[in-house]
């Protein structure tokens, strides 16, 4: 883990006009800055960490209605059918119904060729 200097370096570096795109990943939770006696979220100092979050929204009924479209292009799906599969997506994930999708694709296919 990064210790205080390192991430008051990042700090400045972020700051400059070619600011670098900054990607940290990590499941620390609450835990000691290293190299003081500070606890924050991941280790990473609060003044940092404000900057480097970016906020999402989660999807709406519209917008997943949209991405099933694109996502399904070479697979012919009725209206009632991508209904269906905008109701499946919130119950569950975007990428439940992405594979339903896939695999609906690949049987259509199979049982075409029979």
């Amino acid at each position: 883990m990064l210790d205080i200097d390192c991430f008051s370096f990042m700090n400045r570096a972020l700051e400059s006009d070619l600011a670098p795109v900054l990607v940290v990943a990590s499941n620390r939770g609450i835990t000691r800055i290293r190299g003081t006696t500070y606890k924050s979220p991941h280790g990473i100092p609060l003044d940092l960490l404000d900057r480097l979050l970016i906020t999402t929204k989660p999807f709406n009924e519209n917008d997943i209605r949209k991405i099933l479209q694109l996502r399904s292009e070479d697979v012919e799906i009725m209206e009632n059918g991508l209904n269906l599969l905008t109701r499946i997506d919130l119950d569950t994930s975007l990428r439940y119904a992405m594979y339903l999708i896939t695999f609906s694709g690949l049987v259509w296919s199979k049982r075409k060729r029979i």
